[in-house]
């Protein structure tokens, strides 16, 4: 088998403007055969988990990186054999393991520039150990490990261990930026998860260790011990008990980084009005007996996603953006409709492609299809890819109103306030009415006053009288 005969499959830029994916969970281990098209893993970029198929066809050679560690785009994750040999190499790379082993821990180091060394964990059982063991046996051919981890690893609350001989650690990126604010380091700790993964309890266990009073370590070991907790910083005094320290990533990272891109490049202007909403909350529950909606979701959203696209078609320099490289405006005749959408993994916006060119039938489909599919964790990043104009229901929370962000490279945002019933002057006499209160931010680089004042009061119009999806539409 030549070296041409294995392909590298590298981190694909699988969402716009995305640098970086966390490898969730991978579907196959060397030695398998996978075809093309065939999935090999499940990643999660900033905005959504994604399945990656395998493009071509071959025998799994390595996985470079193990379940849990965060990848740049453009990295190779998998080795795959292909050819007529490609079947036999992998099976002489499991016959003959002990060859290497020498040499392993500096192979390990070049990692980052060549060759990865496959570590597959965090609950492939049968790669890990595979792999595993095999770094375990180094430990006889290795250097005795320093006084200053042998004595790290009795005081991490777990008595005496075995050698840690490992060139890297095993540990998820939040366990080792934990260890890296708390100042340990992680060749020094005790493992006690699965397949030798150091988890956080052993890392805050290695910490309170070595803050201990220096009479519980042994005499010989006082003077490297305290090398693992030099930087008794801030961080070191964390209290465990009292503070949750969350790592930023995925989803979170990336709506923080979006959310202070906006906030300070797009200047904001949000403008507010309350309505009385009950004769669209009449045609809610009307459309819900109507034979063309069955099966779908009616709810007051899909007649405020109308509403708005019929303001947005009698003002469409609503549905715009703003240029800075080629300071222009650009203005679109379509209508990518978001949807901002509370999910476990954080706040996501896909959205309905073409919304402007939907019944209200299929806005309902649409609008069912997309909520379904992010409350399962499904979205992918092209359907939050190319949204102009968004919606955010923080009515469903039981608040009045808000302030909305703009999502990035959109001009308008509407929020949408719970209805409630409250007292309203209706032809002259004060009744019960459902009411409710919309806001409108929108950048006021490339919206005045004017057009967002207009698109709102367009907006509230219908929803107070829906007639006029008929008469404006």
């Amino acid at each position: 088998m030549t070296e041409a005969s294995v392909r590298e499959f590298k981190m694909p830029d699988v969402g716009e403007g995305l640098t970086e994916a966390e490898i969730l969970k991978w579907y196959v281990q060397p030695g398998d055969t996978v075809t093309d098209g065939q999935v090999v893993c499940e990643v999660e970029t900033a905005k959504a988990a994604v399945e990656l198929p395998i493009p071509y066809d071959g025998v799994v050679r390595e996985l470079h990186f193990p379940e849990g560690t965060m990848v740049d785009v453009g990295t190779s994750i998998i080795a795959v054999a292909v050819g007529d040999g490609a079947a036999a190499e992998p099976v002489r790379e499991a016959e003959a393991p002990a060859a290497p082993e020498a040499g392993a821990a500096p192979e390990a180091e070049a990692a980052p520039e060549g060759r990865q060394p496959v570590l597959v964990g965090y609950g492939v059982a049968t790669s890990s150990t595979r792999r595993r063991p095999r770094k375990g046996t180094q430990a006889p051919a290795q250097a005795t490990p320093p006084a200053a981890a042998a004595i790290q690893a009795e005081m991490n609350g777990h008595g005496p261990a075995a050698p840690v001989t490992r060139e890297r650690p095993l540990a998820k990126p939040p366990v080792r930026k934990l260890a890296k604010d708390l100042g340990v380091d992680l060749a020094t700790v005790t493992p006690t998860g699965p397949d030798g993964i150091i988890t956080r309890e052993d890392v805050h266990a290695a910490v309170t260790a070595a803050q201990a009073p220096e009479p519980s370590a042994a005499p010989a070991a006082q003077a490297p011990a305290p090398a693992p907790a030099a930087p008794s910083s801030a961080p070191v005094s964390y209290d465990t008990a009292r503070e949750t320290r969350v790592p930023v990533k995925g989803v979170r990272k990336a709506t923080a980084a979006a959310m202070v891109g906006s906030a300070f490049t797009a200047p904001h202007v949000t403008e507010f009005v309350t309505v009385d909403v009950t004769r669209t909350m009449k045609l809610v529950e009307e459309l819900k007996q109507d034979k063309e909606f069955a099966g779908l979701r009616v709810n007051p959203l899909l007649l405020i996603a109308k509403a708005l696209l019929v303001a947005i078609r009698r003002n469409p320099d609503i549905n715009a953006s703003w240029d800075e490289a080629a300071q222009e405006i650009v203005v679109k005749h379509y209508v990518n409709l978001g949807i901002a959408a509370a999910t476990p993994r954080g706040l996501i916006v896909p959205n309905i492609k073409d919304a402007h060119a939907k019944t209200l039938p299929q806005l309902a489909e649409s609008l069912g299809e997309l909520v379904s599919t992010a409350r399962e964790g499904k979205t992918s990043p092209a359907a939050m890819q190319g949204g102009t104009v968004t919606i955010t229901n923080v009515g469903v929370f039981g608040v009045d109103t808000g302030t909305p962000i703009l999502n990035p490279g959109e001009s308008a945002i509407l929020a949408v306030g719970a209805i409630k019933l409250q007292p309203w002057v209706h032809k002259g006499k004060v009744k019960p009415r459902q009411v409710t209160t919309l806001a409108l931010s929108f950048d006021h680089r490339l919206v005045d006053g004017e057009l967002g004042s207009k698109v709102l009061a367009d907006v509230a119009a219908i929803l107070e009288q829906p007639k006029r999806l008929l008469t404006w539409a």
